[in-house]
């Protein structure tokens, strides 16, 4: 018998070239992997600068908008100051023009019918790390802020009613104050027609005034930001008690005081509706004590300060303005303000 015999078999090897190729495309796809996360760490420490710059050209910005309503003498001045202040500002948290790479020009300063706005740029270098592979070494950072200063003139959460000029005396101090409250409600015309005279209003001057929507402003559900000019007609136009409203009056408003537009006789300015009364001339802040729906009809209640008979609008110089631009003029609610602008 023949032994079977194992047959060897012969094992191929591939070639040290292909090899060698895998290794080369392996080392283009590391350095591939390498560039993209550390561009997405460049990018993250990018973003948490721009934080960083964010935070010091809103603080900048506040600062030049309060040194500007802080600083006494003419608005060239103040206008310095405002300047000034921003760049310290700006200097204080890690950011002096012309330092490291960074850019601060000099802040401006835009006049508004009463105070200013100031803007403030920011521009700093990031160096990179791993971006440098891509002969990324740095990236420039930039960010803006401003801030506005200038008197409060717009009344938010407003009560919806309209009362007169006969309440004040001549020099603008109320007749009834917390010495001496009053019930407000004589007639409910479309407009008050005495000192102790109210009617109501929904901000708007040109239709009737529905117990529903101005019940809405009462509760707040339907909270109204206004600003007015002098002359506009604020009446109801129907000459409603409306006699629910003093009940929501009761409920939602006693104990508050609240800015109540106040009006006094015509003819109102165009486009509003020209008339004996009605005409918005300025504000008061009105304390509300109770008031009576039942066969009363009236609101309890006194005056706790000044009228101011001139409303002022917060906005841009116009281009031939009635009173100089830029100063600090105290307004109806003898108030001012420093806020970030949008």
């Amino acid at each position: 018998m023949r032994a079977i015999r194992p047959v060897a078999t012969r094992r191929d090897t591939p070639p040290e070239r292909e090899g060698g190729q895998i290794l080369v495309i392996f080392a283009l796809a590391l350095i591939v992997i390498i560039g993209m996360v550390g561009l997405i760490l460049d990018t993250g420490s990018a973003f948490a600068q721009r934080r960083g710059e964010q935070n010091a050209a809103d603080l900048a910005a506040i600062a030049g908008a309060n040194a500007y309503m802080n600083t006494s003498g003419s608005v060239a001045v103040r206008t310095a100051a405002a300047k000034a202040a921003a760049l310290a500002s700006a200097a204080k948290n890690g950011y002096t023009n012309g330092v490291n790479g960074a850019s601060v020009p000099t802040p401006t300063v835009t006049l508004l019918q009463s105070g200013a706005s100031v803007r403030v740029s920011l521009t700093a270098p990031h160096a990179n790390t791993f971006s440098r592979v891509y002969g990324q070494n740095s990236w420039d950072v930039s960010v803006e802020a401003a801030a506005i200063t200038g008197t409060i003139d717009t009344a938010v959460g407003a009560a919806p009613w309209t009362m007169s000029t006969l309440a004040f005396n001549p020099n603008g101090s109320p007749k009834y104050g917390a010495s001496n409250p009053q019930n407000f409600g004589e007639t409910n015309g479309d407009y008050p027609t005495s000192q102790l005279d109210i009617a109501w209003t929904d901000f708007n001057g040109s239709n009737n005034a529905n117990s529903s929507e101005i019940s809405s402003i009462i509760e707040g559900s339907n909270v109204v930001t206004a600003t007015f000019t002098t002359g506009q007609y604020l009446g109801q136009h129907n000459q409603g008690d409306h006699t629910t409203l003093y009940q929501d009056v009761q409920q939602y408003l006693s104990g508050d005081t609240l800015p109540v537009p106040i009006v006094g006789p015509g003819p109102c300015k165009a486009p509003q509706q020209s008339n004996l009364g009605g005409c918005f001339v300025g504000w008061a802040l009105f304390y509300v004590l109770s008031a009576d729906g039942g066969t009363k009809k009236h609101i309890t209640g006194y005056f706790t300060g000044n009228f101011v008979q001139t409303p002022l609008s917060v906005g841009e110089c116009p281009a031939n303005p009635t009173s100089p631009c830029g100063a600090i003029i105290a307004g109806s609610f003898d108030n001012l303000v420093v806020r970030l602008d949008d």
